[in-house]
């Protein structure tokens, strides 16, 4: 009998009834895949990223965790870094950061696990599989559960979309450099390596 071949998409959703912490232990026990949970619920699983997109991310981190730590102004995350926001929906930025202040308010206990808020400034940088619909979706999410900055990455057409709270989305083409402007004061991001083709 020939075994039978099964498809299926690059991202999962899953529709299951698990408590915070149920859900922090899962992400736990399956540490190769990176997990968030809608504020709906739904769980979505997603595969590791390829080479590019890991360099990528590499390079992103590395630059916010440099600026980070020369200033002291607060912390940095990495793409493993979960934040349950206020509506209850768990997620994980390529990168973000999060002001000093915001940080030192959180007990030992809630830096542990999953941070209970919202992070100042997120990226999400966009991958091959990654749904642009649902990339923009999760961006103005963060902006209304108190993200002040957030910047998606397009990579494959080049281009950067601005998350501001209150503000129309800003595409730039191409950019350069990114500022960080008053959310990260001083912080510029070389886009050199980031949006190079090879």
């Amino acid at each position: 009998m020939d075994a039978a071949t099964v498809s299926l998409p690059p991202t999962l959703q899953l529709s299951l009834n698990l408590t915070d912490e149920q859900f922090f232990q899962l992400c736990i026990d399956n540490r190769d895949l990176q997990f968030e949970r809608t504020a709906s619920g739904e769980i979505i699983i997603m595969p590791p990223t390829g080479g590019e997109t890991s360099n990528r991310n590499s390079e992103l981190t590395y630059q916010l965790q440099a600026w980070s730590r020369q200033n002291k102004l607060g912390k940095a995350f990495d793409s493993n870094g979960g934040f349950t926001l206020p509506n209850g929906a768990v997620r994980a930025p390529d990168a973000s950061w999060l002001k000093l202040e915001r940080w030192e308010a959180l007990t030992p206990q809630q830096r542990e696990k999953f941070l209970p808020l919202c992070p100042d400034f997120m990226v999400e940088l966009l991958s091959p599989t990654d749904s642009l619909k649902q990339t923009q979706l999760k961006m103005q999410e963060y902006i209304e559960n108190g993200a002040r900055l957030g910047w998606l990455i397009d990579v494959k057409n080049r281009r950067v979309e601005i998350y501001r709270p209150s503000q129309d989305v800003e595409l730039l083409s191409k950019p350069v450099t990114l500022r960080g402007e008053d959310v990260l004061p001083g912080f510029v991001l070389d886009m050199t390596q980031i949006l190079s083709p090879d």
